[in-house]
């Protein structure tokens, strides 16, 4: 399902990748655009002009900032996180990529501190968020186009602000727009330490929304079962508990699952289908273990399963004409933010010369921390 957007995907693609090429130029890669008109600042930018492994590509270097033009905006950016598309659009594997060189970064937040005169929605002082992916947010500072960023408040902590863009927007469309679930009901879904599955867990609960939530097996698995629950996991159980007679005394205390999250794929997507109610959903996101996913006839044709993906990138570029529906969410999300409700994972800041630490701490095994770049 995710596969088939890829063209659309792509050119849109190419928009952002210009806005992220305006916004920044290296002096010594002519590739990079520049506009005339005003004198020139630098910022520190991780540029990469091959892809490859991470550690290896990145550079840190000396850009040279272009003119601000009359719908456009400088911004310094505050926090940018380290995420797993990240990664793979360094190394090349991701379904869009820009053209190269390039600046990382997906995901961040940033202050604003000059418009131009022809800037309406923003204002000096916002701190403002992607609307899209290919900005390239690992980077001090940018000019971005007004159309390119949306406003957050600035009332709620640095961290939750930096990493609201995907990851949370991604477990608030699968939670709403796939069944219709009420409180009381349950979801069930692997991959549950993620960004996501942390989300997930929380707006969920909020809604009243039982969780039960698949992990992998680890030496910590049970202090990581008990922050799970802390911030509203219903119950936690491990891979191999799917696939044993125990499951069962899980449904005695909720019903089974109208809808099944998958950010893993091969045998344990497979194991939350069987646990589907009738006519559920199994929502993929993500395939970690990079195995396919296995439908069994028996649940297509007896239980009428359905099998979606989703994309929250390709969510936002299909409602990009109608801004509002994306206002809207952040809204309520945020709303949950200062409720306390929604919290950041945990995460580990780390200044940006140190990018290499945070780098390789983000492609370890079993990371319960997410790397976020403090710029």
């Amino acid at each position: 399902v995710i596969m088939s957007h890829i063209a659309t995907g792509s050119r849109c693609f190419l928009r952002h990748a210009a806005a992220l090429l305006k916004g920044c130029r290296d002096a010594n890669v002519s590739n990079f655009s520049h506009s005339a008109g005003r004198s020139i600042k630098t910022c520190r930018a991780l540029v990469y002009a091959n892809h490859g492994d991470p550690s290896k590509v990145l550079q840190l270097k000396n850009v040279d900032l272009p003119a601000i033009g009359e719908n456009d905006v400088l911004i310094k950016l505050l926090a940018a996180p380290i995420n797993p598309s990240d990664i793979n659009m360094i190394q090349g594997t991701y379904a869009i990529l820009p053209d190269l060189p390039s600046i990382g970064g997906n995901e961040g937040v940033g202050t604003v501190i000059e418009t131009g005169k022809k800037v309406k929605s923003l204002k000096v002082g916002d701190w403002v968020i992607p609307r899209d992916a290919g900005l390239g947010t690992w980077r001090t500072e940018a000019v971005f186009a007004e159309e390119d960023v949306i406003s957050v408040p600035n009332d709620i902590p640095l961290l939750s602000a930096a990493t609201l863009g995907v990851n949370p927007c991604t477990a608030f469309r699968m939670l709403v727009d796939f069944e219709d679930l009420m409180p009381g009901d349950s979801i069930i879904q692997n991959a549950a330490n993620s960004g996501v599955g942390q989300a997930v867990i929380q707006i969920a609960a909020s809604r009243g929304i039982n969780t039960i939530n698949v992990v992998r097996d680890r030496p910590e698995f049970g202090q990581l079962c008990e922050r799970l629950k802390a911030i509203g996991a219903t119950h936690v159980i491990k891979e191999e508990a799917l696939r044993r007679p125990e499951i069962k005394e899980v449904f005695k205390s909720c019903p089974k699952p109208k809808l099944a999250l998958n950010g893993v794929g091969g045998k344990s997507a497979t194991e939350l289908l069987r646990h589907l109610q009738t006519g559920g959903s199994m929502v993929t996101y993500g395939g970690m273990s990079r195995q396919p996913v296995t439908v069994p006839v028996s649940a297509l044709i007896f239980k009428d399963v359905k099998v979606r993906g989703f994309w929250v990138t390709q969510w936002k570029r299909d409602h990009a004409s109608d801004g509002s529906l994306f206002g809207v969410m952040l809204d309520e999300l945020c709303s949950l933010i200062r409720q306390g409700k929604l919290t950041a994972p945990a995460c580990t800041q780390v200044a940006l010369q140190d990018f290499h630490r945070a780098l390789d701490a983000s492609m370890q095994p079993f990371i319960s921390s997410k790397q976020v770049l403090l710029l």
